[in-house]
């Protein structure tokens, strides 16, 4: 067995406990994939982040669920730079790239009133129809077909990781919402293990324009991730694109709110700029340090390359 340090940080949050819990272990150097997915199946948190060598970017982020790899994390991205720069791992770099199996991504840093926020490019939106039952989709979380909203699509979404968009018409269901995760799968036959994301135009903060909820794939060995970063991008390019129908001449920033039904409410800031016929899609947030802890992990004997930030 070896012990491995585990650091906890909270994105989309500057209170500690709020937003959404990520855990990032910096000598991701160090491990092989089974000890990365053995540690995220530890630590149990919706991502842990390991960041390591590129030969491509600045660094490369590698993202486990406690079930599998992801191609994208964006709150667990936010720990990570969040972490690497307050420990000084990252110098005076304000602008550097990252590697992630979703590509190669631009990452800015800025800093207002000694708050330390960041700023990720995702991938380019993508978006698949959803030819399933609504009534069974709507009845997997806990809600009737009628709440859903008529007008809008409900869509597989990305920025660098699948989800299926649920347009919602009220705010007051979101409290009702109970997942039954094990069903999503047989109802999302198109892609069985993306996550579900609906949202709604109502929000609790009069400052924020969208409220969402999302829930894991039941593949991920999670339930419910609290503020997620690239569901949050994807809402904002479905906003821009089937909300206001593509009614975006330059620009377009939207505060997206999520986590209040489980007490761990969290915002994240979507940029949108038109890009021809699709649209570049950037999200900022914050993150907070929580604790250290350390956890146990079979040893295995490799070859281990990279390098370790720590």
């Amino acid at each position: 067995m070896k012990s491995i340090k585990v650091h906890h940080y909270d994105a989309f949050s500057k209170e500690p406990n709020k937003g959404n819990p990520a855990g990032v272990v910096l000598n991701g150097g160090d491990l092989t994939d089974r000890e990365m997915q053995q540690i995220a199946f530890k630590v149990g948190f919706n991502e842990t982040a390991f960041p390591v060598k590129s030969e491509v970017a600045d660094l490369r982020i590698r993202f486990f669920t406690p079930g599998h790899e992801m191609n994208l994390c964006g709150h667990a991205t936010m720990a990570t730079v969040y972490a690497l720069k307050t420990k000084g791992l990252l110098g005076d770099k304000a602008d550097f790239t990252v590697e992630t199996t979703a590509g190669i991504l631009p990452i800015k840093i800025s800093s207002i009133d000694s708050e330390i926020f960041i700023t990720m490019k995702q991938a380019s939106p993508r978006f698949e129809r959803f030819n399933g039952s609504k009534e069974d989709l709507a009845n997997s979380i806990g809600l009737k077909e009628s709440d859903i909203h008529e007008d809008l699509p409900i869509l597989y979404g990305s920025t660098g990781a699948w989800t299926l968009l649920i347009p919602i018409k009220e705010l007051n269901v979101f409290t009702k919402m109970k997942p039954n995760n094990k069903e999503f799968p047989a109802i999302m036959k198109e892609m069985p293990k993306s996550s579900i994301h609906p949202f709604c135009m109502e929000t609790y903060d009069t400052n924020a324009d969208m409220h969402a909820r999302h829930f894991s794939s039941p593949f991920s060995g999670t339930i419910e991730d609290a503020v997620t970063g690239t569901a949050s991008g994807v809402m904002g390019a479905f906003f821009a694109k089937y909300i206001i129908n593509n009614n975006v001449e330059d620009s377009l920033n939207l505060i997206v709110e999520q986590g209040h039904e489980i007490q761990k409410d969290g915002r994240v800031v979507v940029h949108i700029s038109k890009k021809r016929e699709s649209y570049d899609v950037e999200i900022t947030g914050n993150a907070v340090h929580v604790e250290d802890f350390e956890i146990c992990v079979e040893d295995e004997v490799s070859q281990r390359t990279g390098t370790n930030y720590q």
